[in-house]
C-alpha cells in the first residue's frame, strides 16, 4: 500500500504545472522586485507584455530607465492609459519614476515591459530572462516565468 501512495504522490508531482514554480524576490539597493512574469504569445505575435511589482523601500527615489532581453530585439518600459474614452499606450522615454517609500506595480492595462522584435513567441513554462537598469541602484538580472496567455499576477503564478 505505501508503495502505491508514494507512486500516486510522484505521479502527482510530475504534472504539476510549471507556472507554479513563484520567481524569487530580487534586492538591488533599497529596490525589491517581486511577482515577475510574462503572459504566453500566440505564434507569429512579434510582440509580448512583462509586469512585476517593484518597491522602493529606500529615503530617495530611483527610476526603472532600460530594460533588455536577449529574447528580444528592444523591451520598452510602456504605459496603456485611457485618454478621451480612447485607450493609448506610449512608450516612457525618461523611464518609469519608483518613488520612496513607494510600490509600483507594472501590470496589464497600465505599466509594463513591452518585448518587442521577439523571433519566437514566449511559450508558457519558459522563463525569460530581463536585465533591468535603474538610475541608482544600477542593473539586475530578472527571470520572468511565462504564464498563461491570459496570466495575471494572481493567475500567473497558480495555474
Amino acid at each position: 500500500m505505501q508503495k502505491h501512495m508514494l507512486a500516486l504522490a510522484a505521479c502527482g508531482l510530475t504534472f504539476l504545472p510549471s507556472s507554479l514554480v513563484l520567481a524569487d524576490d530580487v534586492k538591488i539597493g533599497s529596490l525589491t522586485i517581486s511577482a515577475p512574469y510574462v503572459r504566453a504569445m500566440v505564434p507569429g505575435a512579434p510582440v509580448g507584455g512583462g509586469y512585476m511589482t517593484i518597491t522602493n523601500t529606500g529615503d530617495s527615489d530611483d527610476r526603472l530607465v532600460a530594460a533588455s532581453s536577449p529574447r528580444a530585439g528592444a523591451v520598452q518600459i510602456h504605459e496603456m492609459k485611457m485618454d478621451n474614452d480612447v485607450m493609448i499606450m506610449r512608450e516612457l522615454a525618461g523611464g518609469l519614476a519608483i518613488p520612496a517609500g513607494r510600490t509600483i506595480e507594472l501590470k496589464p492595462g497600465g505599466y509594463h515591459l513591452m518585448f518587442m522584435k521577439v523571433a519566437e513567441p514566449f511559450l508558457r513554462g519558459q522563463t525569460i530572462r530581463v536585465t533591468l537598469r535603474f538610475q541608482k541602484a544600477g542593473s539586475t538580472d530578472v527571470d520572468f516565468p511565462v504564464g498563461s496567455i491570459a496570466a495575471n499576477k494572481e493567475s500567473s503564478h497558480a495555474e
